[in-house]
């Protein structure tokens, strides 16, 4: 039994909800994917992959960030040709009315000609964002509701982190229970026991939604604009009236234009997740290195570092490195010293 409240907002069967049914024409509303997960979940490379398959070709992109530097946006600006970025909060709180006014202003542009024609909308939200004030927008936001359809909701699930999110975290259980599908992320990093674990446990807490698995963020493009429902109706049946963070979450940007040593960065790292590990839920950033060609892209989550990547060019004019950290209860100031000590330490690229 989980400490989340259900509410029934619409008792009637036949009653639309969220300013959408499933399976009816829609006329002339355009589709809405919103993609979800708790951070580090691995929802930009699952989008990335579709924004380049034909199913998502005519997308426009919403980007929703818990930091004031966006970072996946700037990942997925080549992948399509129209991405806004919500930043420096979450789409359940402060950034809700910023929403409404992106994808009304998304709309104008497009009818103006000031953008490329999109037959679609896809929000990806931060990894700390809360469902249900976002889809009861569309609900209660009339001129909204008769503008967008919201088709899909997809939550990532990632197999390594998952349960223990899923334990620890109020966010990532919401998450699971509003999804229409759920993506079990990570397999291949995972074992085989935990992963079927993971699975049956988001079967009892949403045992409506589609359950796909996808390794390295391979997925059929179709489960993000194809809910997997067939039973001819909205099988979402509330919204979850909570919308706050876990306690003790905090974000902040480290910012350096000048190159970074690898060796410096490197160990500030590994020495912060082995004092601190569970404590880091999520990293990430675009490193200006020195003697590297093009930008590279650093993840973590919590103990797991993933493989950095070096990208073939720097996605828009800004060079200096940026990255961005989602911790509960490790300060910006803590972090820096850290930095501070392993550069006093020697830790210097070799001349």
């Amino acid at each position: 039994m989980t400490d989340t409240t259900i509410l029934d907002l619409f008792p009637s069967a036949s009653a639309g909800r969220f300013g959408r049914r499933q399976k009816r024409a829609r006329g002339a509303r355009l589709p809405v994917t919103i993609v979800t997960g708790f951070l580090g979940a691995g929802k930009t490379t699952l989008v990335q992959r579709f924004l380049k398959a034909p199913e998502g070709r005519g997308t426009a992109l919403v980007v929703n960030e818990f930091g004031s530097a966006g970072i996946d946006d700037a990942l997925l600006r080549t992948s399509t040709d129209e991405v806004t970025l919500l930043g420096n909060g979450c789409l359940c709180c402060n950034t809700r009315s910023d929403l409404q006014i992106a994808l009304r202003r998304l709309v104008a542009d497009r009818d103006r000609g000031k953008i490329p024609h999109f037959g679609r909308v896809l929000i990806e939200t931060s990894g700390l964002a809360d469902l249900s004030p976002i889809l009861q927008t569309f609900s209660s936001d009339r001129a909204l509701g008769s503008e967008f359809a919201i088709e899909v909701v997809l939550t990532v699930v990632d197999a390594v982190a998952g349960l223990r999110n899923l334990d620890t975290a109020p966010e990532a259980r919401k998450q699971v229970i509003l999804a229409d599908r759920l993506v079990v992320s990570k397999t291949d990093l995972a074992d085989d026991k935990p992963t079927k674990t993971l699975i049956d446990r988001l079967g009892v807490l949403n045992p409506r939604a589609v359950i796909d698995v996808a390794v390295k963020g391979a997925l059929d493009p179709r489960c993000l604009v194809d809910s997997g429902q067939t039973d001819g109706i909205e099988r979402r049946s509330g919204f979850v009236a909570e919308a706050s963070h876990g306690d003790g979450i905090l974000s902040f940007v480290l910012r350096d234009d000048a190159p970074l040593d690898w060796p410096v960065f490197q160990r500030t790292i590994e020495t912060l997740i082995a004092l601190r590990g569970p404590d880091l839920l999520r990293i990430k950033g675009l490193i200006n290195l020195a003697g590297a060609k093009g930008p590279v892209v650093f993840q973590a989550v919590q103990h797991l570092i993933h493989p950095p990547v070096e990208l073939a060019a720097w996605p828009s004019a800004d060079r200096s490195s940026r990255v961005v950290f989602i911790t509960r209860g490790v300060t910006e100031r803590q972090v820096r010293d850290l930095f501070a000590a392993c550069r006093a330490l020697g830790f210097v690229r070799s001349e």
